[in-house]
């Protein structure tokens, strides 16, 4: 498996595991791609993949 892979079925997992309710708060988002070294940029896409809404966003990153 490639590591791209993996980042990407971690970076999934996490997501799940923090998500309440289809919403998973910019910080909460911002510490996954930051512990996984993967851009803000993925996790949002990947957000929008799971239909997760970004709530209080901080930075206008997602």
């Amino acid at each position: 498996m490639s590591k791209e892979l993996e980042n990407r079925e971690e970076v999934i997992a996490r997501l799940k595991e923090a998500a309440r309710d289809g919403r998973i708060s910019c910080a909460a988002a911002r510490k996954i791609a930051e512990d996984l070294q993967v851009p803000y940029r993925t996790v949002g896409s990947l957000c929008d993949q799971l239909k997760l809404k970004i709530k209080a966003c901080e930075l206008g990153c997602f």
